[in-house]
């Protein structure tokens, strides 16, 4: 699943392609998307922005009218010159937006609805966010309070938890854990609150060292390799994600790798860094 660097890269890149632009061709295989193009087309209207909030992606149009979209597992945005080959089968399209300069392709998104400002204050799947990571003005307090409400969830669990706070998915939660000392069998409880603090910061710091200002021509699913250890070799750029097996390059323990949650989610940590007990400390 894109995690809330990617989304907020793609929808960085679409903003400077298309706002202020004017529609001129939208086409969608979403019966729920065509029906509002019939009624109020979409065609002749401005693309005001484009925003990330957490994991989902809207673009805004003239006239009060919002779309929404998440990706998911497998949903992603490209963004080409008209007439330029697309790089995925046309039949994993779903919605096409297009001016004069840009075309903007969503491919195989599940989630994908109009909304007026109103409606979207309303919206249960946006208003139950907890705080953005990528948002400047992140309320870090906000968001300690938030995982803290999760006392007996383990860690590794309550930061895939978007209504604690936003953005963080699963290659994110093993690196931060694993900057942050913490074992992502420990239940939030046991967490001091300083502990949670550096780890909120961590994962802060993560995400938007992996958001650089750079107008990338295509968007893919995940927008380019990772880097969390400051290593610009291929084998060099991740902690733990993905290394089961591998020593731990800081201590040389074989990095272990475990399913948590309700939906199995991948873990990798270290033993030997990550020791459960060595957070569970008096709260601060």
């Amino acid at each position: 699943m894109p995690e809330g660097d990617t989304i907020f890269r793609a929808a960085r890149t679409l903003h400077r392609a298309l706002a202020g632009k004017t529609v001129v061709r939208f086409t969608t295989v979403l019966t729920q998307l065509d029906r509002v193009d019939i009624d109020t087309p979409l065609v002749g209207r401005t693309i005001e922005s484009v925003e990330a909030r957490g994991k989902h992606l809207l673009v805004y149009f003239s006239g009060d009218l919002i779309l929404r979209t998440h990706m998911r597992m497998n949903g992603s945005w490209h963004l080409y010159r008209p007439g330029e080959r697309w790089q995925r089968p046309g039949r994993e399209m779903r919605v096409v937006i297009a001016t004069d300069d840009f075309e903007a392709v969503a491919f195989l998104v599940p989630v994908a609805e109009f909304r007026t400002a109103a409606m979207l204050e309303r919206d249960p799947a946006l208003q139950s966010l907890g705080p953005d990571l990528l948002d400047p003005d992140v309320d870090l307090a906000e968001a300690v309070r938030r995982l803290r409400e999760r006392g007996s969830m383990p860690i590794a669990d309550a930061l895939l938890d978007q209504r604690a706070l936003a953005g963080i998915g699963n290659i994110f939660k093993s690196e931060a854990l694993f900057v942050a000392g913490i074992s992502p069998l420990a239940t939030v409880a046991s967490l001091s609150d300083d502990a949670l603090r550096a780890l909120v910061q961590t994962a802060r710091q993560q995400l938007a060292a992996n958001t650089r200002d750079t107008l990338e021509p295509q968007l893919t699913p995940w927008g380019g390799p990772r880097r969390t250890t400051g290593s610009a070799r291929r084998d060099g750029r991740l902690w733990v994600y993905g290394r089961a097996g591998a020593p731990c390059r800081r201590c040389h323990t074989s990095i272990a790798l475990v399913k948590q949650g309700e939906d199995a989610r991948l873990t990798y940590y270290c033993p030997k860094c990550q020791l459960a007990t060595s957070q569970a400390s008096t709260r601060g």
